[in-house]
């Protein structure tokens, strides 16, 4: 727990100071809880934790949200698909949890998004059992979110005509569809509700340190009683022990690695991880006209077109991955076929030279007997294939509060102590005070001379922790500048990363903590010297630090440029991997990093 005069926000603060001393909380301190993964379920979970009151410290081998909790869909939803599915009470937990985010938890993260259901074309009988089929499914997901009350966090569904669904999305083709049914989900910055849960953990006392990887469990008989550590940032210290009476592994789809760390005394996972690959690609607004989303069937997923601020963001596919988890990579088949199935309904069709960035994203599924990743269930489990090894796996981003709270009540009966979860009742930093300051928006923009765009852009990113990136351009005008590249985020937003969210490489924030990497034709190349220089000035960097990290985001657009030319996934795969990890994992596929320019 944190100190009784320390205000949430200086605690939370994940700052390179903060680091150091976790570090060596890391090291002198035994824990009641150990979390491995620092994507959105080990973040929750760690939050889950401290909340209770217990000793808390969370480890993640690369950033905050670096694998499969950056490359969503940017969706907080409920599954329509699976009402089809008939997993009733995984669309009913999902909506409660939508609920939650939008109204109580992270209203400044979560917002509602409309979303059109076009309804095909065909003869008069056909159009109306699909309209029925459709709506009867649309209808069910409102009932389930709670049909009225404040804690729906959305509007109610709508039929539209064919007229009506084209004044919502002009770019539809006329011919393809017969109306549209009109609902709304939840939109999310995936990474930054990540960031968001690791700094509210922080701040209740959760140790946090990222480029801190695991490399095998410390044991007493039968028993993990903690976990050896490798410092990613420091590659020449030695490896740590870290102590606690309870190690939790959030792993997504490296859960069979943890298991497989205990071979030498025959433990059997318990659960087995498949890894489907997600492809999405973000097109400018301008490329499509239209005021809301679509969701559309295919033959092998289902594929969104959602409105991504001055963006949209289409995907995705869902195919078997093999290859490297930490880069996945997406080919030109996996372009070609996202830009034929949305050409399917669009009036202008899009074309490679539309794509502004593209991302691949591993989902982790609990591994059945279907051949399709599509048809594999988005249940979780929890299991302890070892006294003192908790591993939690599968689910979807959006019910990562219920599996942090399912894997720490296992934890906390181990531990022997009765404290139920809190989080369905604890908001966010920055979720507090926001609808004030979203109302009083215009006069803050006025006190502090800047436009009110600016005060809405930063506040649909940090909420009421605005106030602080405020502050720090009050204190440094120079940090209102716009980004170069990328105008709509300012140089405070770099500065702020670093030195609040735990960012440690230009990656960490191009990436992640900003989205220039997606949202701009040349993935950040352009934006790459500017960011260096306001984020070695918060770091200390010299200039062989900054040359370093410069020439590793170029490499890496590059490598990633190359890899989504490629016509199938080995090739793609391997034209990604040509560009080595900032965080050295080249080391860990037999690489001499002394030969490498990282």
């Amino acid at each position: 727990m944190r100190e009784p005069m320390v205000s949430r926000y200086t605690a939370g603060r994940l700052s390179p100071i903060r680091r150091l001393a976790d570090l060596r909380r890391l090291q002198d301190e035994q824990f009641d809880v150990l979390v491995v993964g620092g994507g959105v379920t080990g973040a929750g979970a760690a939050l889950d934790a401290a909340s209770r009151g217990l000793k808390v410290a969370l480890v993640e081998a690369r950033d905050l949200a670096a694998g499969t909790s950056s490359r969503s869909s940017k969706l907080i939803h409920g599954g329509l698909r699976y009402l089809e599915q008939l997993e009733l009470h995984l669309v009913h937990e999902a909506l409660t949890e939508r609920g939650l985010l939008s109204t109580r938890l992270a209203p400044h993260l979560v917002r509602p998004v409309p979303i059109l259901v076009p309804l095909p074309a065909g003869n008069p009988a056909a159009r109306v059992a699909r309209r029925a089929y459709y709506g009867l499914g649309v209808a069910a997901y409102d009932v389930f979110a709670g049909v009225f009350g404040p804690g729906r966090g959305m509007p109610l569904h709508r039929h539209l005509t064919r007229d009506g669904a084209r004044h919502l999305f002009p770019s539809l083709r006329a011919e393809a569809v017969s109306g549209a049914i009109r609902y709304y989900d939840g939109q999310v910055d995936d990474a930054r509700l990540v960031v968001n849960l690791a700094r509210t953990a922080a701040s209740l006392g959760a140790a946090v340190v990222t480029s801190a990887r695991v490399v095998g469990f410390v044991r007493e008989a039968r028993e993990v009683v903690g976990v050896r550590v490798r410092d990613l940032e420091s590659p020449g210290s030695p490896e740590f022990e870290v102590r606690a009476r309870t190690v939790v592994a959030a792993t997504g789809v490296w859960s069979d690695d943890m298991s497989q760390m205990l071979r030498d005394v025959g433990v059997r996972p318990g659960l087995r991880v498949r890894a489907s690959k997600g492809v999405h690609l973000v097109v400018p607004r301008s490329a499509i006209t239209g005021e809301a989303g679509l969701i559309l069937r295919t033959p092998t997923s289902v594929l969104f077109v959602i409105p991504w601020g001055g963006h949209w963001i289409i995907g995705t596919t869902d195919t078997d991955w093999k290859l490297d988890r930490s880069h996945p990579a997406a080919s030109a088949r996996d372009i070609r076929y996202l830009l034929d199935q949305v050409n399917e309904v669009l009036d202008r069709p899009l074309t490679v030279d539309d794509i502004e960035g593209v991302y691949a994203g591993l989902r982790p599924l609990l591994s059945g007997e279907a051949d399709s990743t599509s048809k594999l269930s988005r249940e979780h489990a929890v299991v302890e294939p070892m006294l003192g090894l908790l591993l939690v796996a599968g689910g979807k981003y959006t019910t990562y509060r219920v599996m942090a709270a399912d894997v720490i009540d296992r934890a906390v009966r181990r531990l022997g102590v009765d404290r139920p979860s809190r989080t369905a009742e604890l908001p966010l930093l920055g979720a507090d005070g926001y609808a004030a300051a979203w109302r009083d928006r215009q006069d803050t923009a006025r006190r502090h001379g800047i436009t009110t765009g600016v005060i809405e852009h930063l506040l649909e990113r940090y909420g009421t922790l605005s106030v602080h990136l405020l502050a720090m351009i009050k204190a440094d005008p120079a940090l209102a500048t716009p980004l170069a590249g990328a105008p709509e985020y300012l140089a405070a937003e770099v500065a702020y990363a670093a030195l609040a969210e735990g960012a440690l490489h230009l990656d960490d924030v191009l990436t992640r903590r900003l989205r220039i990497s997606i949202e701009t034709a040349h993935r950040g190349s352009d934006s790459v010297i500017h960011a260096a220089e306001v984020m070695g000035e918060a770091l200390g960097w010299d200039r062989a630090v900054r040359e370093r990290e410069i020439e590793h985001y170029v490499a890496r657009v590059t490598a990633e440029r190359q890899s989504q030319t490629m016509d199938d996934d080995v090739a793609a795969d391997a034209a990604r991997l040509g560009a080595p990890d900032v965080r050295g994992y080249a080391a860990d596929r037999g690489i001499d990093l002394l030969q490498v320019d990282l």
